[in-house]
């Protein structure tokens, strides 16, 4: 007989939180812990902006294939194995990564770890919603979420501090042993799974399930705007450092890692975006997230830095508020396959962060700062105005 699930009132619950939520903040810190760096890459390497970039974008594409690979293997395998090899997995190429002179070399290893990225993501959500009682699932899932996010700054912040104080090995080797025991932490505290039923079905069933939503044009809509987001939130913070950087700001690594700050405003919009959606609905929300999320960007066209900094947590606010309630449309959209569904989702969402962070380079590097925010400012509302416009047209 299966178990109910753990509530608020259980210790177990509180154990599966800290957990999830350790693993989910190690993993994201770990991910972006290289994007202040790109400056420092380009001129230890002596290598163009757009190559130092794949230190992010090929661990992304790393990441996208794990989250598939992965998610398969745990419906059959069990999820605790593969948050727990996941944290090995991305710790052991932090040991690596100073041993070498090889740009080249690093790009490889940030691919290894990125796929070693995707266990926690590919199996911590379905992990909760299979251990925690029906009736706290979704707080349980915002802890979690919140987790990501707050990783993301404490690994930016972290690194850029560091390595402006000491060097970029050095915070790598932080990171691994960071990870080292947040990996101990997960080994003896995180229960094992009661309610875990191996999936029968083949992965050919697994294709055709992610198949059957390609055929879906409204949820490739949703999808195009995952990547649309991520596209534009992502080129933004990529070379924040390098315009920060530059004259008449010239402003440290440490003080551009202090900018990051402003991702806990994702910890705010994410559940107030729930909140709203609740009491609007989910297309407006949707709307006024793009929208801020594109104000936000072009207020960092000031020459002030203060104004910069105020643009970018407009920015995380508008971003976070538009990613959360376009990623609960996805399960609220269909019917069938709604694991795949929500996979798909974050897999359209990870080729943004590749995109945002490589294919913008040529931009950058023709005409500058300017040119990155007009675009990534007018890309996500000029795709909301044709999908808006699409559906008044129907």
């Amino acid at each position: 007989m299966a178990h109910e699930g753990y509530s608020i009132r259980d210790s177990q619950f509180w154990k599966i939180i800290i957990s999830l939520a350790a693993g989910s903040l190690f993993i994201f810190a770990a991910m972006y812990a290289v994007q202040p760096l790109l400056p420092v890459f380009t001129k230890e390497f002596r290598i163009p902006i757009s190559y130092a970039s794949l230190s992010l974008s090929m661990s992304t594409v790393g990441l996208i294939i794990g989250l598939i690979v992965l998610g398969f293997f745990s419906d059959r395998n069990g999820r605790a194995i593969y948050i727990k090899l996941s944290l090995i997995g991305s710790v052991i190429p932090f040991l690596l990564m100073p041993l070498t002179d090889s740009f080249l070399l690093i790009i490889i290893l940030r691919f290894i770890q990125g796929f070693a990225f995707a266990g926690v993501p590919a199996a911590a959500l379905a992990y909760i919603s299979e251990e925690i009682h029906k009736q706290f699932v979704s707080f349980a899932t915002a802890l979690y979420i919140s987790s990501n996010a707050l990783g993301g700054m404490l690994g930016r912040v972290m690194t850029g501090y560091i390595t402006e104080h000491y060097s970029w090995e050095v915070a790598f080797y932080i990171l691994a042993a960071t990870g080292t025991i947040i990996f101990n932490i997960i080994l003896f505290t995180l229960p094992r799974s009661r309610n875990f039923k191996s999936t029968n079905t083949n992965f050919k069933k697994d294709i055709e399930g992610f198949l059957f939503h390609l055929k879906n044009p409204s949820l490739l809509v949703v999808f195009g705007l995952g990547i649309v987001l991520q596209l534009s939130f992502t080129g933004v913070w990529t070379f924040l450092p390098f315009h920060l950087m530059a004259p008449p700001f010239s402003l440290s690594l440490e003080m551009i890692s202090y900018t990051f700050f402003a991702y806990g405003l994702g910890v705010i919009g994410s559940p107030l975006a729930g909140w709203l959606a609740d009491k609007l609905g989910l297309r407006k929300v949707r709307i006024t997230g793009v929208i801020v999320l594109s104000f936000g960007v072009l207020l960092t066209l000031s020459s002030s830095v203060t104004m910069i900094v105020i643009g970018l947590c407009v920015t995380c606010l508008g971003f976070f508020t538009a990613h959360s309630v376009t990623a609960a449309s996805v399960s609220r959209g269909v019917q069938h396959h709604k694991g795949s569904a929500s996979s798909l989702y974050l897999v359209s969402y990870y080729i943004g962060v590749a995109a945002g962070s490589t294919m913008l380079s040529p931009l950058w590097e023709s005409v500058g700062w300017v040119g990155i925010v007009l675009f990534t400012a007018v890309l996500p509302v000029a795709y909301v105005g044709l999908i808006v416009g699409r559906s008044f047209r129907k």
